[in-house]
């Protein structure tokens, strides 16, 4: 039976729309991701927009817990270490660090086919950049996932032009609307990262980007705190002249607010991120994961929270 506050896609103690609500309601059983590096890289460290990348991101794309070696042998590993865990899991094989659509389409043609062709994979994640999808790569995708689930997850991280700049991104929130627009034309199921505590943003610059991305109506939302790196240039800039970090406080309250923006149809993928604490500069607290999560449940029950409440509020 459900919980009091009878949250529609919740059927446990969760105040929001959960990524293993989604998947258990749509699959039925338990399922895991196996992160894969399939050799891309990125068009804003090889030259085609910068050469640094987007300050933040560690040198391994994020993916820096991927099992290395063949893209195969990554594949057939994940799928040990997770049926360890889960026998009769259901595998998605997760395309994750770098620009996973960054070739050309005759090239991504032959590196995703067989992964649509594979019956252990029930389906096919791909990560990647808004700038680095046009009409000819999505009209692919559109056709692959008629055969299997496909899902396209795209960097936002922010709105605001001003820290986009700071960070390097390397393109304009205009590319990420119509990317976003073309692939739900095309059934694609759409998530957006972002990025809370990005240097020198307010609060209010935060929700704003969890606004646009209710207003783009996309499919899920991965929401992560900014974290600094070794070894990326947010880190030199850090040791030079450090800077505020959110506390975890303060990230829990903005997030909450941020979850109330958001339809509650919007699956939200991930509230936290999962840092190497050997590579981890700060802040400190958001190695444990479990304790921000249960911050942010207890928070919304103590007050009686639910995501899309302030959607419903300006309704009434």
């Amino acid at each position: 039976m459900k919980k009091k506050h009878d949250f529609k896609y919740s059927d446990d103690n969760k105040r929001y729309h959960t990524y293993n609500y989604f998947l258990r309601q749509k699959y039925h059983q338990k399922c895991f991701r196996i992160p894969l590096d399939a050799g891309f890289t990125c068009p804003n460290r090889d030259g085609e927009r910068g050469i640094m990348g987007c300050s933040f991101c560690s040198i391994a794309g994020s993916g820096d817990t991927i099992i290395r070696g063949t893209l195969q042998a990554q594949i057939d590993d994940g799928f040990k270490v997770m049926r360890n865990k889960w026998p009769d899991g259901l595998g998605m094989a997760y395309f994750q660090a770098y620009t996973n659509t960054y070739d050309t389409l005759e090239n991504l043609k032959e590196l995703y086919d067989p992964f649509f062709e594979d019956d252990r994979i029930i389906a096919v994640i791909i990560a990647t950049r808004a700038d680095c999808l046009d009409k000819e790569k999505i009209e692919y995708f559109k056709e692959k996932a008629k055969h299997k689930d496909l899902y396209i997850e795209i960097g936002l991280q922010t709105i605001h032009p001003i820290t986009n700049y700071y960070i390097n991104r390397g393109h304009d929130n205009q590319i990420v609307t119509d990317t976003v627009k073309m692939l739900q034309e095309a059934n694609i199921h759409t998530t957006l990262h972002i990025i809370n505590g990005l240097p020198n943003e307010t609060p209010q610059m935060m929700l704003d980007t969890a606004q646009y991305c209710a207003d783009l109506k996309v499919d899920g939302i991965k929401i992560h705190m900014f974290q600094i790196l070794k070894n990326t240039l947010e880190a030199y800039r850090y040791k030079k002249d450090p800077y505020p970090l959110l506390t975890q406080d303060e990230f829990v309250d903005i997030t909450i607010k941020q979850l109330q923006l958001l339809p509650q149809e919007t699956v939200i993928m991930r509230l936290t991120g999962d840092p190497v604490v050997s590579e981890l500069v700060g802040p400190k607290w958001t190695t444990n994961k479990i304790s921000v999560l249960n911050q942010i449940d207890k928070t919304m029950a103590k007050y009686n929270l639910q995501q899309g409440d302030m959607i419903n509020e300006k309704q009434q």
